[in-house]
């Protein structure tokens, strides 16, 4: 009958039992594994509340501590010679300084969580991979198209058999991450109906996840568009251009816009007097003592500065030579993961293809990863930039090679990982992005230029040059001030290869200090 079979297809979603697919013959899990899980997770649980009631008890200590010597201060500084002539206060003082504030130190450092990590950390080598989540996701949609269920009916929880659907429902992430796992496979029918339901419940006011409207219409517009609906792909754009203005998109736009077009570049005829050509050397440095390199300052805040005929012809014709075969679509470093990401795309309301929210993704350029044991000329360049920044390359990513065609840019970025990114880059164990070097393989008959939106800075391409800038502060905190973008190519095709330098290596290269800026 139709009600036992609809109850059956419920189980298997919410009991997770993924059976072979026909398409693809993968086997996930069994329910016996699953119902495992369920306990693993129920013992996780107490552990953390075990966790949390060790924190909350050592707290308690701390703030008595603290009450104690309040009250015990206040009377003891109104009089302190009164105070300290009695023998007994005197001795209290030289105990709690000398032996009770070490005690309450060792309580402050005391780690709670090693039983609830320990506990974790076994627990976790039994726990679903990606491929488990992916395989899980592929199930729901596919039972949905068996049984012709609407993504509101899956959210809601509401099929025969639930006795609680409220604790079977789908929140405004879950709804996202179907859609992104539909769209991780060209699945764009599936994206837009899950992108759909996730704008539908964030409208209605689900506030719990962390998916914004923003993000959510730059993947439903690109997908409508890839079904050939063009028309309702530019009804998204719009939306997500007039969500945009609610998270200042366009005051930022209309400031990297003008500069792109050389408008508004904000350098004082006083700070522009202190910039200067010269030879440099980086403090004799043998390669250079003979023939030093030519160095301009482009900028002063944050200081950016260019080197001039630093790659000759033949070598950036190599790179090229290289690169062409394996450009692929541009990455970008997904803010929470770490991971480096492909880039994905949106629609402008001329129906073309452009980038996306530069919130979500930021290119139209493909891009190509050069090592520098694939060809000599890559292991020349690399040596050529320690040498001349001082810094340590080996700990960098590969060198980037990106093209950028008519209408190419990547919007407004950082190059480093912010605070609110702690997983940044850390799939390559090698810290932050603390410099970065540009170098321009090309002349670009119009546009192009690369914008530093915060500081008002405009630097143009110039083929065999390159500019170098320091992202991180001495003190490692970010630099706001380099914020920046690639104007879009207007005439001309666009060549530069990026190389990112990061922290690890660099600890005696250019030391950690205090100060915020440089």
């Amino acid at each position: 009958s139709v009600i036992p079979m609809a109850v059956c297809c419920w189980l298997l979603v919410h009991g997770l039992l993924f059976t072979s697919s026909f398409a693809h013959n993968e086997f996930f899990t069994s329910i016996g594994q699953m119902t495992d899980l369920l306990f693993t997770e129920k013992d996780l649980v107490r552990s953390l509340k075990d966790y949390i009631r060790a924190e909350e008890n050592k707290l308690e200590q701390i703030k008595k501590w603290a009450d104690k010597l309040d009250v015990l201060s206040a009377v003891a500084t109104q009089d302190p010679e009164g105070f300290l002539g009695h023998p007994v206060n005197a001795f209290k003082l030289m105990k709690r300084l000398n032996t009770e504030w070490g005690e309450l130190e060792s309580l402050v450092l005391t780690d709670m969580s090693d039983v609830f990590i320990s506990n974790l950390t076994i627990q976790r080598q039994h726990f679903p991979d990606d491929n488990d989540q992916t395989g899980a996701a592929k199930a729901l949609m596919r039972l949905q198209d068996t049984y012709r269920l609407d993504t509101n009916t899956i959210s809601t929880g509401q099929l025969p058999g639930q006795h609680d659907p409220q604790q079977s429902s789908l929140t405004v992430d879950d709804c996202f991450d179907l859609g992104k796992v539909a769209y991780s496979e060209a699945d764009y029918y599936h994206t837009e109906l899950w992108m759909v339901q996730a704008l539908k419940q964030l409208d209605q006011g689900d506030q719990s996840g962390a998916v914004d409207a923003v993000t959510i219409l730059d993947y439903l517009s690109y997908s409508v568009y890839q079904q050939g609906e063009l028309e309702r792909a530019l009804q998204f754009t719009k939306r997500l251009e007039t969500r945009g203005q609610a998270d200042d998109y366009l005051p930022e736009r209309k400031t990297y816009e003008r500069l792109c077009r050389g408008e508004g570049v904000r350098m004082t005829p006083r700070r522009q007097s202190r910039l200067f050509c010269r030879y440099f050397d980086n403090d004799r440095h043998p390669r250079y003592v003979i023939g030093p390199v030519k160095q301009e300052d482009e900028w002063d805040r944050p200081r950016i500065v260019r080197y001039h005929n630093i790659v000759s012809d033949k070598e950036m014709e190599k790179v090229k030579e290289l690169a062409k075969p394996r450009l692929r679509r541009a990455t970008i470093s997904n803010p929470v993961t770490g991971v480096l990401e492909t880039a994905h795309y949106r629609i402008t309301q001329t129906g073309k293809l452009t980038t996306a929210h530069y919130r979500v993704s930021k290119s139209w350029t493909v891009a190509a990863w050069l090592g520098a044991y694939e060809h000599p000329v890559v292991d020349k360049i690399n040596q050529r930039i320690e040498d001349i920044t001082g810094l340590d390359v080996t700990t960098a990513e590969d060198l980037q090679v990106a093209n950028y065609g008519v209408g190419g840019q990547y919007e407004p970025h950082f190059d480093f990982g912010r605070k609110n990114e702690p997983d940044a880059f850390e799939e390559l164990g090698t810290g932050n992005r603390i410099a970065t070097w540009l170098l321009y393989m090309s002349d670009v008959q119009a546009g192009g230029a690369t914008v530093f939106t915060d500081a008002g800075a405009a630097v143009w391409p110039k083929k065999g040059t390159a500019v170098f800038w320091y992202n991180l502060h001495p003190s490692g905190e970010g630099d706001y001030r380099t914020r920046h973008a690639a104007c879009p190519v207007l005439v001309g095709n666009k060549w530069v290869s990026n190389k990112w330098i990061h922290e690890r290596g660099q600890e005696f290269r250019r030391r950690c200090g205090l100060q915020e800026t440089d």
